[in-house]
């Protein structure tokens, strides 16, 4: 996978034009671009989404420095991809699915959400923690998620097993909806892990927060992953 396959959204305003019907969000930053290298399935997931979001000043500048068709103008994270969604339905009304996650931090959720966005009804499912699912683990999900029927279905299993789940199982989701895997977002919203405050997102800062905050979670993905993207997209633009 390279960057120029990707096809970015490029702001929040295309959020708008959107199809009400089902459509599959996904996220990349440097870190999933890195890990996408060596997992196909993962890629593929990817390049398939129907909307996908550059999650990240590296991606932002690396296409448009390698002059990608349509190069986004911003970074778009899972949090406002998020946000932008809750409160589209709350004005509304609706029920959103949380797949993934804790049973405690789904309760959370669930508390926050009742608070927040008060005309959303919301149903959780907690998969089993484990590296990979049985075929009766991803049926149980699925199953769950059709007798819901949302209006919005967010995935949050980390990724890549987020991405390449929802890739596996998307024709036998029967919804109608937006669906995004959105990772850390479960975590931020229930208050488990605080998101970098508004400056340090605004000054391309947000990645050595969370490196100060979650040294052992992290730092492979920033001190490895992050030289490693540099390097991929050098050897993608010398090789014009």
């Amino acid at each position: 996978m390279k960057i120029k396959e990707l096809t970015l959204v490029r702001s929040r305003t295309e959020m708008a034009s959107w199809p009400e019907e089902k459509f599959l969000i996904d996220t990349v930053n440097a870190h999933s671009f890195v890990v996408a290298q060596q997992d196909d399935a993962f890629a593929a997931a990817l390049l398939k989404a129907d909307a996908l979001l550059p999650d990240g000043l590296p991606i932002v500048k690396a296409s448009r420095w390698l002059g990608t068709k349509n190069a986004p103008d911003e970074k778009i994270a899972g949090a406002d991809l998020f946000a932008y969604e809750m409160e589209r339905l709350e004005e509304k009304g609706g029920t959103c699915f949380f797949l993934g996650s804790s049973p405690s931090t789904l309760d959370l959720i669930v508390k926050r959400a009742a608070e927040t966005y008060p005309h959303i009804r919301v149903i959780t499912y907690s998969p089993p923690y484990k590296p990979v699912f049985s075929p009766e683990d991803s049926r149980a999900m699925v199953d769950a998620v059709n007798a819901a029927n949302p209006d919005l279905l967010w995935v949050g299993m980390t990724a890549p097993k987020q991405e390449k789940w929802l890739d596996a199982h998307w024709s036998e989701l029967d919804i109608h909806c937006h669906a995004g895997a959105i990772g850390a977002v479960f975590d931020f919203f229930a208050g488990t892990m605080k998101r970098a405050p508004k400056w340090w997102i605004d000054h391309g800062l947000e990645w050595f927060y969370r490196l100060i905050k979650e040294p052992r979670r992290t730092w492979r993905r920033y001190l490895i992953n992050n030289p490693k993207f540099l390097w991929l997209v050098l050897k993608e633009k010398l090789s014009k």
